[in-house]
This record gives C-alpha cells, structure tokens and sequence, in this order.
C-alpha cells in the first residue's frame, strides 16, 4: 500500500509531533507500507496562497494520504478537492488548532478520516467541533536500558525551551529548594523561541543557579541517552499537551514523571504510581512535591519501583502503525 505522508516544513526543532510522525512513517514501513514522506514548506497552520498551493500539489495522485493537522487543518478547499478527486485524506490532528476554528472544522469535514495520537487530544477536538470520528493511535515507546541515577538526586526536563513548556516555572520551584542536595538539566532546543529561552536562562542566573541547573540544548542519540542514565526524576509541565512522548520515554529508561494535571501527559502517565499529576494553578504545589521527593527515600523508592514495573508494559510502535494502517486500509 502506498502512502504520502504529508508533514510541516516549518516545525524544525524536536517536537513530539515530529518524533511522532518519523516513528509511524518508519514502522508503517516496516509493516511493509510503502510510505513516501514529503516536507511541505510553508507559513501554517495556514500559509500563503502559495504555500496551499504547495499543499495541494503534494496532495495530488495520491491514493492514500496521511496529512499532519498542522498543514491540512489551514487548507480545507484543499483538503475537500482531494478528497473530491478520490484520493484518501487523512488528517493527523497531534493537537487542535488554537486560532482558525473554522477553517479546522471545514478540513476535518471534508477528510475522509482523522487520527489523533491520545484519548485527549481526540476530546479536545470533540469539544471544540463536536462529533468527529477518531481513530486514536497513542504512540510507542522504544524499549531503553533502565537509567542509574545520581548522587545528589537529578532531575531532567525534556523539552524545548518554549512558553507552553513552563521551564521557568520549574527553575522558580527549584529556587526554593536550595537548602537540598540536588541538580538538573533542562534539555531541549534554544532556537524555537529564542526569546524564552533567554528568559530561562535569565531565571536560572537570577536565582544563582548555574552551577546546578544546566541547559544543554537539543540532544539527541548517545548524547541523549547520557542524560537518561544519570536521571532520577523527570520533569514535564507543559500547560497542553495532546500526550507528551517525554512521559513513556521516561518510563522506559524507569524514571518516574511529574506532569501537569488536565494534560495528555496524564494520559501518558496512566496509573503507573510512577510519579505525580500536579495541579500547578498553586504555583506552591511543584515546589512542595519536589521537596517531598527530595527528603523521602520511601517515596523515591516506589515512584522508582512503579516506574520499572511500567517500562515492562510500554506499547510499541508496531502497536501504533498497525492502529494506522488498519483504520486507513
């Protein structure tokens, strides 16, 4: 079966929705998929005039076409001719537009499908448009060795450096846990935002943390991997997220997560026992929980304990194509 799959050009740093779409693309190619990826450059969620008509050309003859929301969510005309064409358009929605509510909803009407990647990014969709049908597709984790830790306690943060991300609001938490043994790094990319990531960095000297707190940049592969190792505690407080891959990638090196509470990464964490959802509208509630974590070897020993047991049951990614090919078969 031949598939073009269809993902924004704009988006360049290591987004989950990045990571997401190469890991489907290479296992639907190893379910025997014959999957053609195709970078469509352009200004989305909604582009120029021409940026569409970039959109619609990779559109054309295609049979089957899975289609990033980022692109096709910004262009239903072209969505709605393809698929008045005859060529099969699914719509890979990671997350629901924040702006263009109409134009959202026009895409996803004309599509012949959609694909979400968790239970809530498909309910935030459903809220927002009301009944869709969504195949839900929840990512996979890569199986990894199981980190060491540290002495003192390391704590990680696996994102880029943006505002939806709240890196500041886990330096202003730390801050006030200077009296404890502990470090941290904060690993993601400082070029999607140049301007919070000069904020992040402006926290962490404000707050005399240099020597404790580093920022390492995007990494990837035995870089990466170096990170997990020496990790005790993982860290993800996006304000939305549609699953957070971050969580399961803990989870697979047996690390356990704090995440924010009414986000996908809930979802992700599940009930593992592996680690906390915060309710962070008290700005207190991080800096309490880290403190707890910190002092309590009992509670250090079973979020660990949880978080190893949950790597034994992680889904794969083959789970994850199979979902795919399945609905778009």
């Amino acid at each position: 079966m031949h598939v073009r799959f269809l993902v924004p050009g704009n988006v360049r740093h290591g987004s989950g929705g990045n990571k997401y779409n190469a890991k489907l693309s290479e296992h639907l190619t190893a379910l025997g998929g014959d999957v053609e990826t195709v970078s469509v450059d352009g200004d989305w969620p909604v582009g120029s005039p021409a940026d569409r008509q970039r959109f619609a050309e990779a559109l054309d003859g295609g049979a089957t076409v899975i289609a990033d929301g980022l692109v096709a969510s910004g262009a239903p005309d072209e969505v709605a001719r393809a698929v008045g064409d005859g060529t099969k358009v699914w719509i890979l929605s990671h997350m629901a537009l924040a702006e263009h509510r109409e134009l959202e909803a026009k895409a996803l009407a004309s599509a012949t499908g959609i694909i979400c990647p968790s239970a809530h990014s498909a309910a935030e969709l459903v809220a927002k448009h009301g009944a869709l049908d969504v195949v839900v597709a929840r990512p996979g984790a890569a199986s990894a060795g199981a980190g060491a830790g540290s002495a003192p306690k390391h704590i990680v943060s696996v994102a880029a450096l943006l505002p939806n991300k709240s890196q500041t609001l886990l330096v202003e938490a730390l801050s006030r846990l200077q009296d404890l043994e502990w470090t941290a790094s904060l690993i993601g990319s400082h070029d999607a935002d140049p301007a919070y990531a000069a904020k992040v960095r402006d926290a962490v000297e404000h707050h005399g943390l240099q020597h404790r707190i580093t920022l390492t940049g995007e990494l990837t592969g035995q870089e990466l991997e170096d990170h997990w190792h020496k990790a005790d505690l993982s860290v993800l407080l996006s304000q939305s997220e549609s699953f957070g891959m971050v969580v399961t990638e803990s989870l697979a090196h047996g690390i356990p997560v704090i995440v924010r509470q009414g986000t996908g990464a809930v979802e992700a964490l599940g009930g593992t026992g592996a680690g906390a959802a915060l309710d962070l509208n008290d700005p207190n509630n991080l800096a309490m929980t880290l403190r707890n974590w910190l002092t309590d070897p009992a509670l250090q020993q079973r979020w660990r304990s949880n978080a190893l047991q949950a790597r034994e049951h992680l889904p794969s990614w083959d789970t994850t194509a199979a979902t795919v090919l399945k609905a778009i078969t």
